[in-house]
């Protein structure tokens, strides 16, 4: 493309100077030799009043003389009355020639050696026409041409030149981005993520290089979507294997339930393996169309009875607030479930049997609070709680369970905080902004907790009631 892009440059250029500069070449040959002829026409006119005055030679040689050169100019009078013909000077043009311009009464050139002759007639007192001859050698009449044509070939050479540099100049600023185009296209092909394009040169390859760009990030970001939604999906398969581990628990002594019981904890950590070997990734979570939806309350009253059976088994008390009445909620009710499935069922694996346990459900005006609190242990740190495949440090901790519940706040424009509940243990808090704004922006407060610089202020305030158990 470079190439081809300087040979039709030099091929236009080159086509242009030799329309503009042979004309222009014959043109200053033709102005040389019309100022030739021209200063002829004034030598020969400097003779003319004397010829009309006098046909004397001596006289007639004085003016030739300061008209012009005696070898450059000669005079040719006819015979007269008593007179014979007069020739002054040296006569180069043939008879024939003189003859004519004498009859026709008009001038003339004709070709001698080494040059023209200009053939001017004169009329005599005497009523005859006299001719003056003046010589124009070829050299005055190339006077100048050979140099003109130099300077043009010189002016023509550089714009050739010229142009095939600039050509090539503008031939490597559209190739260069072109073939680093081509380059990360090809990166792209080869698997290699990170392949990106300057966004530089002429603005259609820059355009290329930005809608280039933008397909790689939407390759990288569809890929990361599809390793997370691996690791959610097998997240997700933890509330299952929970109750059949607490089946297998049930089971009492004997092979069977050994084996059963040693099936169970490999799948768990076949899952975690899977968990952890799925790589990090922020996608993007589809946010709620108008009039989509679920009502928390009934997602939260239908968890509940799900768990609940196991909380009995393992003697835990619990208890549900707020979801009496129905609570809408800007997120799919999938999403829901297996935000709450998550938070419950780190309950049950990271707490001892007998912890007590509860779910708040917050309606106000602009968002809905959900709380999943326990009287465990509690979360030492919970920034780290909260770093996606990282976990609490626990066995069976990969930290996606929380990250699952951020990335269902945020979709709404709300978080997630971790801190202490009033039963004594961690406290998972879940804010989900209604009105679609953006959220505020966050500090980071005590023990790793994130709280909101604004918000409703009953919620705030229902924080700190007292809540007890049944």
């Amino acid at each position: 493309m470079r190439w081809a892009l300087v040979k039709v440059s030099l091929a236009v250029t080159a086509m242009v100077v030799v329309a503009f500069a042979v004309p222009l070449g014959l043109v200053i040959r033709e102005m040389a030799r019309d100022r030739a002829f021209s200063n002829a026409e004034r030598e020969a006119a400097a003779v003319a009043p004397a010829l009309s005055i006098t046909t004397d030679r001596d006289q007639l040689e004085r003016v030739v003389a300061s008209a012009g050169s005696d070898a450059a100019m000669a005079v040719h009078i006819p015979a007269g009355d008593g007179s014979g013909a007069l020739d002054i000077g040296e006569r180069r043009a043939a008879a024939e020639d003189i003859a004519a311009v004498r009859k026709l009464g008009r001038a003339s050139t004709s070709t001698v050696s080494g040059g023209s002759a200009l053939l001017q007639p004169v009329a005599l007192s005497t009523g005859e026409i006299a001719v003056v001859e003046v010589f124009v050698p070829e050299s005055e009449v190339t006077n100048g041409v050979g140099t003109a044509w130099a300077v043009l070939a010189g002016v023509g050479a550089a714009l050739i030149l010229g142009s095939v540099a600039v050509a090539d100049r503008l031939g490597v600023r559209m190739v260069r981005p072109a073939q680093r185009l081509v380059e990360g296209a090809h990166e792209l092909g080869e698997g290699k993520l990170g392949a990106r394009v300057p966004e530089e040169g002429p603005n259609e390859l820059r355009l290329a290089a930005v809608a280039f760009n933008s397909m790689a990030d939407q390759v990288v970001q569809l890929l990361a979507n599809e390793r997370e939604l691996a690791a959610d999906l097998s997240h997700r398969l933890r509330t299952p294997l929970t109750v059949l581990r607490l089946n297998a628990a049930s089971l009492g002594d004997g092979p069977a339930a050994e084996q059963t019981r040693a099936a169970v904890e490999q799948l768990e950590r076949e899952v975690d393996t899977i968990i952890r070997t799925a790589r990090d990734a922020k996608p993007q979570t589809a946010a709620a169309g108008p009039g989509a939806g679920c009502d928390a309350a009934e997602v939260v009253r239908e968890r509940m009875a799900f768990w609940s059976a196991l909380a009995e088994d393992e003697g835990r008390k619990w208890r549900v607030a707020g979801a009496d009445r129905p609570v809408r909620i800007p997120v799919a009710r999938a999403d829901l479930a297996a935000a709450l499935d998550a938070l419950l069922g780190n309950v049950f694996r990271h707490t001892a049997e007998g912890t007590a346990f509860a779910v708040d459900v917050h309606n106000g005006e602009d968002a809905v609070i959900v709380l999943v609190s326990d009287a465990g242990p509690g979360i030492p740190d919970p920034e780290r709680a909260m770093a996606r495949g990282r976990g609490s440090g626990s066995d069976g901790s990969t930290g996606l369970g929380l990250d699952i519940v951020r990335r269902l706040a945020e979709s709404t424009g709300g978080d997630v905080r971790i801190g202490s509940s009033v039963l004594g243990g961690t406290e998972v808090r879940i804010w989900l902004q209604l009105d679609g704004r953006e959220r505020a922006p966050r500090r980071r407060g005590h023990r790793g907790t994130v709280r909101r610089r604004r918000g409703p202020s009953r919620l705030t305030a229902s924080f700190n009631r007292p809540r007890s158990l049944p």
